[in-house]
């Protein structure tokens, strides 16, 4: 998309990060009359928020990411209406299957848990699942449906809400990197660009994987790290696939051209950071949990110096200006692996070829479970990043309840589960189990 190459020289509120959660954030806070500047080192959504299934769900979603997950359904749906487009969001259904009894028992665990929540799910006899996975050919023991969980389009849905930015009066800068922040008085009073600099009173840190760093610079401690994921897409021309099918061998969803995401969950590459070294202490827990599905991955995300934990100059030209964009290249075997459980479950997929393959970096915290907090060490500074691999679905609530803290008005749901500080004091606490 094209945006405003004016800097404007002071702001209500600026926002650090053009993924759907920076975007999410300054379009609430322009909503609500906020004089907002939304500036982004590369390009909107460039990253991990155009790179994802597009799932928005709150099928298996951890206790503390819940409520947040279902408010944020709402606000797909309410932000579609206002911006006058849908963002290719959709309450398709997402469709569970498997033949492991274990993995059936933790979704119905977790659907006695849910109902009693408010949330609609339900259970799938064998014979349920293999009508619902009809498209594959073969027999389930067991599945979930959640028919008010949905998809939206992740090519199109920051940048058209960054557009809906603009039409409040905010402005959005793009090739525009924040290499820091100024102080008075001990709180913020500036953002310090590459193009110049933004008096402003409040600062939210939407950069996702680049986030840990960029507090660095502040004496902040953000443990942050990040898994490299790898997905392809296939040319529309499969008949009779349901929108969205998660199986434990790959994932199907849907695309805006009538296409397919091809993913395998878990398949993810752990690449070596400074960040991630650093904060290793705090991750033995999820690596303990998860060391199975994880594999050993490269140089490219320490050369790409998104976890740098240096000390830079806000004169001088920064990691996020030698690197605008993170495209790390996807892992080829994880690919050919994907491609071919997804043709054997489903053999539609072997009648369209493949469109494309990417990489992405998912950022994550030591329990899975985002950081949303207002009160992270410097007045006036907003941290919202550690999303999880959960960005995408609950980026609305994430971005309404980031207006909410620097607005000061009634959060739509509890916080103190995204509080910063608790990694401080129990950072051994419950990992997220989905």
């Amino acid at each position: 998309m094209t945006t405003s190459d004016t800097l404007p020289r002071e702001a209500d509120c600026v926002v650090i990060g053009g993924g759907i959660v920076g975007t999410c954030a300054a379009w609430w806070l322009a909503r609500a009359g906020q004089k907002v500047v939304l500036v982004e080192k590369g390009a909107i959504g460039g990253e991990q928020s155009s790179r994802n299934w597009g799932w928005c769900r709150q099928q298996n979603r951890d206790a503390r990411e819940l409520p947040l997950s279902t408010r944020s359904l709402e606000l797909w749906e309410r932000m579609g209406a206002e911006l006058g487009d849908s963002l290719g969001f959709r309450r398709c259904g997402l469709i569970y299957l498997s033949n492991d009894e274990a993995e059936i028992e933790g979704w119905a665990k977790w659907g006695r848990f849910a109902r009693g929540e408010g949330v609609e799910t339900h259970m799938l006899t064998a014979q349920q699942a293999a009508e619902r996975g009809a498209a594959t050919g073969q027999q389930w023991k067991g599945g979930v449906w959640s028919p008010t969980d949905g998809i939206a389009d992740p090519s199109r849905a920051a940048p058209l809400i960054a557009k809906g930015i603009e039409k409040l009066g905010g402005h959005v800068v793009q090739t525009c990197a924040a290499r820091g922040v100024e102080r008075s008085a001990g709180r913020v009073s500036a953002v310090v660009t590459e193009r110049g600099t933004i008096r402003t009173p409040s600062v939210v840190v939407a950069g996702g994987a680049w986030a840990g760093s960029f507090l660095h610079q502040q004496g902040i401690f953000f443990p942050q790290a990040s898994a490299r994921s790898s997905i392809l897409s296939v040319a529309p021309g499969a008949q009779g696939l349901p929108d969205a099918l998660h199986t434990a061998p790959v994932t199907v969803t849907r695309r805006a051209d009538g296409g397919y995401t091809l993913a395998t969950s878990g398949r993810a590459n752990l690449d070596p950071t400074p960040g991630a070294i650093m904060g290793m202490r705090h991750f033995l827990p999820m690596f303990a949990r998860r060391w199975r599905v994880l594999r050993p991955g490269g140089t490219q995300a320490w050369a790409a110096g998104f976890e740098t934990r240096r000390r830079w100059a806000l004169d001088r030209p920064t990691p996020m200006e030698r690197v605008r964009i993170l495209d790390p290249k996807p892992d080829a075997k994880v690919i050919a692996q994907t491609l071919a459980r997804g043709r054997a479950l489903m053999p539609e997929l072997n009648k369209v070829p493949v469109q494309a393959a990417w990489g992405g970096y998912i950022d994550s915290t030591p329990d899975g479970v985002p950081v949303i907090d207002a009160d992270i060490g410097v007045p006036g500074l907003v941290l919202a990043a550690g999303l999880s691999g959960h960005g995408f679905g609950i980026g609305p609530g994430v971005g309404h309840l980031v207006a909410d803290l620097i607005l000061g008005r009634a959060p739509i749901t509890e916080t103190a589960q995204y509080r910063l500080a608790r990694f401080g004091r129990s950072q051994w606490g419950k990992v997220s189990d989905f």
